[in-house]
């Protein structure tokens, strides 16, 4: 076994060290490995390990150091990949039986594989998901059930899963999840991490299995906010293969992390009009407390409503399904019994919208996102929580995943209108786990939600909480 941490758990801590001289890339990526050996048969997090590769690129990352060749803060950082996004080191699967295993190959590195290794990056993995980024487990197929180190008993939220438990793990610095209702957040809270879902089109997604066209996006996950603002720095940008891909400026993510907040005005909705289910009893204290740091900084509280709310929720759901019947239609009609059952349960019910239904969803989107506007006029940014609750048990996912507490993730409202939204833990629930808010800001300004979301981390240390027995 490696030696103990020396450094900050955070990539940015990771960074540091190695600038430092403290710790080399290949004790970083020795360490994460490490980590996986020991857990990953308990908590499920990889489809594919690459360690001969990693250790590779990790000395490579050691040796342009030691020689001034210095690409930046993911240089020799290990990161974890969501297996719907391709790389070359191995068949993307989607955690399913359905996909073409020649898919991935022919494609390469996707956009966002290709930008982090050319920023330094070394892969260590690919990490599991929800059949296709949509459903439950399944445990009548040959894959990994991810689970929740802070309780494995517990599921770690879906479907960018494996990335969310390997980075509370230990077992990567960062990774790439993907969010079309909810899955870089959801496990963000769940696990005890920073999620960023950016805008729609601000990152490339070819190369990445589709779920809901009009809604996918792909973004970073890591323990800090400030880990995150790296990583985006490197995957945001305007790629020709991606036809959603917005041509807009990529500003200084770093730069943007002051700690001040003066004259930021933050609009909060603590959503309790729209939970039909029970809420974790520690979730309003929390949510005040957190409301108190930001102000300390010099933000500028106001409460506020998010506007159609519930017609958002359902437009997200309407648009997913609808949106992952055309891309299924064939396959599931062909090889029905291949699925995960949640998966086919949830991808039919798109058969069951008319052509009205969808485009209805589509007109209720545009209302939605012009009324939002006209809130952004009066803030800068909206503060909700992630999840009601906690993690829930893994025997129970009925009642989560389109059951009566379904209400209790608060995501998909910005999937429907396409800002982009940050997850960042915010204290535990009274059974030790963690908790998370929401902090969303105006379409392209990733910068103002990243620079209230590191104000706070400076001020508190949830993010920085590893669950016993794991973590490098």
């Amino acid at each position: 076994m490696t030696a103990p941490t020396t450094y900050e758990p955070t990539l940015d801590g990771a960074a540091r060290a190695l600038r430092a001289g403290t710790v080399t890339s290949v004790e970083l990526t020795r360490r994460c490995l490490d980590a996986a050996e020991a857990h990953d048969d308990e908590l499920g997090v990889f489809l594919a390990r690459f360690d001969d590769r990693a250790l590779a690129a990790a000395e490579a990352a050691d040796a342009a150091l030691a020689a001034g060749d210095d690409l930046g803060p993911l240089h020799g950082i290990p990161l974890g990949i969501k297996d719907i996004i391709t790389t070359t080191e191995a068949p993307t699967t989607a955690q399913s039986l359905i996909l073409d295993r020649a898919w991935g190959p022919a494609i390469g590195d996707a956009p966002v594989a290709a930008r982090l290794r050319a920023a330094g990056a070394v892969f260590v993995g690919k990490a599991t998901t929800m059949e296709f980024a949509i459903g439950r487990p399944d445990e009548s197929k040959p894959f990994p059930i991810p689970r929740n180190p802070w309780n494995p008993l517990t599921w770690p939220g879906g479907s960018s899963s494996g990335t969310g438990a390997g980075v509370a793990a230990g077992m990567f610095l960062g990774g790439l999840g993907t969010d079309t209702g909810g899955s870089i957040r959801i496990p963000a809270a769940f696990c005890g991490i920073s999620g960023l879902m950016p805008t729609f089109g601000r990152v490339p997604k070819s190369g990445c299995v589709p779920l809901g066209y009009s809604l996918d996006h792909i973004g970073p996950m890591a323990r800090a906010v400030r880990d995150c603002a790296h990583m985006l720095q490197v995957l945001a940008g305007h790629d020709p293969s991606d036809a959603c891909c917005a041509d807009e400026p990529v500003p200084d993510y770093g730069g943007a992390l002051t700690g001040d907040l003066t004259g930021v005005r933050i609009g909060v909705d603590t959503l309790t009009r729209s939970i039909a289910t029970d809420t974790d009893p520690s979730v309003p204290g929390l949510l005040e407390a957190a409301v108190r740091v930001l102000a300390e900084r010099g933000a500028d509280i106001v409460e506020v409503e998010l506007p159609y709310y519930r017609e958002m929720v359902t437009a997200d759901m309407v648009t997913l399904t609808a949106e992952a019947m055309a891309y299924h239609a064939t396959d599931l009609r062909a090889r029905w019994d291949d699925y995960f059952a949640g998966t086919r349960a949830i991808v039919a019910s798109g058969a069951l919208y008319s052509a009205a239904d969808y485009v209805q969803a589509q007109r209720v989107r545009r209302v939605a996102q012009k009324a939002l506007a006209e809130l952004y006029r009066d803030v800068d940014l909206v503060l909700t929580p992630t999840c009601s609750i906690g993690a829930p048990a893994l025997d129970d996912l009925d009642s989560l995943i389109g059951g009566p507490r379904g209400t209790a993730m608060h995501t998909g409202y910005w999937d429907s209108v396409g800002n982009p939204v940050l997850s960042l833990p915010m204290g535990f629930t009274a059974d030790g786990l963690p908790l998370g808010m929401q902090l969303a800001g105006r379409p392209f300004d990733e910068a103002t939600v990243l620079r209230a979301g590191d104000a706070y981390q400076q001020d508190t240390d949830w993010h920085l909480r590893t669950p016993e027995g794991y973590g490098s």
